[in-house]
């Protein structure tokens, strides 16, 4: 904008000039007019290679920047994980005991239910060889009684055989 201004103020010194003296102002005029273009030419090239720097400048802090936000965000992931092991710090060996736990688990749930299978099966035959030791007993008793009647019996024969044979004699 003020290049616009200082082109303006060349063209009308240029007027002036060219009222004042004729053909010269002509020449004048020319070399004025070619003279602002060059500077406007001049002051846009200036223009744009200020801006091309401010452009580099700027991608430059971005470019900073963004590596100071890696840094810090490399930071950050390193203090959270030194708070996690802060908080915890027998974290990992609490896991892996804890997976641990969870197999052995899962390796009792079938032994449980085979030992439950076992106990059951376990008392069932324990019943029955109650019942068996029982019934033996019984029938050994009855064995026992049988035999004491039969002894009974055969010394009451042979009581009976001995006064026979006395009384023959």
């Amino acid at each position: 904008m003020e290049g616009g201004g200082g082109k303006e103020q060349q063209m009308q010194i240029v007027c002036v000039r060219s009222a004042s003296t004729g053909e010269e102002a002509m020449g004048d005029w020319a070399a004025a007019e070619q003279a602002s273009s060059r500077s406007a030419l001049s002051l846009f090239k200036e223009k744009e290679e200020e801006i091309e720097r401010r452009k580099v400048e700027v991608r430059d802090k971005v470019f900073s920047m963004l590596g100071r936000v890696e840094e810090e965000s490399k930071r950050l992931a390193f203090i959270r994980q030194e708070l996690e092991v802060m908080a915890d710090p027998m974290r990992r060996e609490v896991d892996a005991i804890r997976k641990r736990i969870d197999k052995v688990n899962k390796q009792l749930k079938p032994l449980g239910k085979t030992c439950l299978k076992k106990e059951k099966e376990y008392k069932m035959c324990l019943d029955a060889y109650n019942e068996k030791s029982n019934e033996k007993a019984t029938l050994v008793n009855r064995l026992m009684e049988l035999v004491s009647e039969s002894e009974r019996l055969r010394m009451k024969k042979l009581e009976e055989l001995n006064k026979t044979i006395e009384s023959l004699y």
